[in-house]
């Protein structure tokens, strides 16, 4: 493995992705997105469980198989070439850097790590079912880490959900790493909340119930159920509908602020965001225009208002 800047997010990754050429026939898939966008963002971590595992490069394909209720993972020419506890094995957390990911991106169909729908072998014939050894192992032992496969990156939804939730998810660690307290924590709440109001709304209030009712619990089992139920809430992917209500709200903040002009403008600019005439950006960039006139610390301190810069970059594209 590469020694990954410090000064950037660390992601995992498989290491074909990045132009390594450890695929079984001696190749590479190269993503020209990760290593020409994301770089400038993320620190890789590349990682081959083929490899790890001692099966050579090049070597036979392999594929998954289903025998009764137990699925392997075979020889395609050599069906009794048995990896599968190799493959599970190079999976377990016994690797510190793992602990230390925001983010991991797998390469999609892969027997070993694709995250799903790989293809899965009964009696000659395939399903997609499956999910590669490696990637199972890697999501079980790390349920919050946000995981994603290369080729869902070119939807730009799933893009911006998975990049923000790798930045949240490390500002989540950097928390811990400071030392949360209560206080630490409704704080973590308070600048995320429109973020979280834009992915559902029900959630985000039972995120705020949660906090609002912590006197019965202790202080590490509420950091636990809030990552869980964050990091699930943060899977929905933020709709446009979502987002035009967290716009408004945020919007409500101005209105004896704004003359009616500017209150006007700020409406269309919403409503042609709202049946899609406009990327998210331009609202975004009016209401930050407002609050430098106007500032409200608690708009100003949301990281819905103020992304990273890699996070910004996104909202041209939703």
């Amino acid at each position: 493995m590469e020694n990954p800047d410090c000064s950037k997010i660390k992601i995992g990754i498989s290491s074909c992705l990045l132009g390594e050429e450890v695929r079984f026939d001696g190749g590479h898939k190269k993503n020209s997105y990760i290593t020409g966008v994301l770089t400038q963002y993320f620190s890789f971590v590349p990682f081959c469980p083929e490899v790890e595992a001692g099966l050579g490069t090049p070597r036979e394909p392999i594929r998954l198989m289903q025998e009764g209720g137990d699925i392997k993972c075979v020889g395609v020419k050599t069906p009794e070439w048995d990896v599968t506890e190799q493959l599970v094995a190079v999976a377990k957390p016994k690797r510190d850097w793992q602990h230390t990911l925001c983010g991991y991106i797998l390469k999609k169909d892969s027997p070993s790590c694709g995250m799903e729908r790989v293809k899965v072998y009964r009696k000659g014939a395939p399903n997609r079912s499956g999910v590669g050894l490696y990637a199972q192992g890697l999501m079980k032992n790390f349920p919050h880490l946000p995981v994603e496969e290369e080729g869902r990156l070119q939807d730009p939804h799933l893009r911006e959900n998975f990049i923000q939730r790798v930045y949240i998810y490390n500002r989540w660690l950097d928390l811990h790493e400071k030392g949360c307290n209560l206080r630490a924590l409704q704080d973590f709440h308070a600048r995320h909340k429109y973020i979280f109001m834009s992915h559902n709304q029900q959630r985000a209030r039972d995120l705020g119930a949660l906090m609002a009712n912590h006197d019965c619990l202790g202080l590490d089992t509420l950091a636990q159920r809030y990552l869980a139920s964050m990091m699930s809430l943060l899977k929905n992917i933020a709709t446009r509908k979502n987002h035009v209500n967290t716009l408004q709200h945020i919007q409500g903040y101005l209105k004896t602020h704004l003359d009616n002009d500017d209150k006007d403008e700020l409406s269309e600019m919403i409503a042609d965001y709202r049946q899609g005439l406009l990327p998210l950006i331009v609202p975004i960039t009016l209401l930050r225009h407002h609050f430098r006139k106007f500032p409200n610390e608690y708009v100003d301190h949301s990281f819905y208002m103020a992304p990273h810069p890699g996070e910004m970059m996104l909202l041209n594209n939703i």
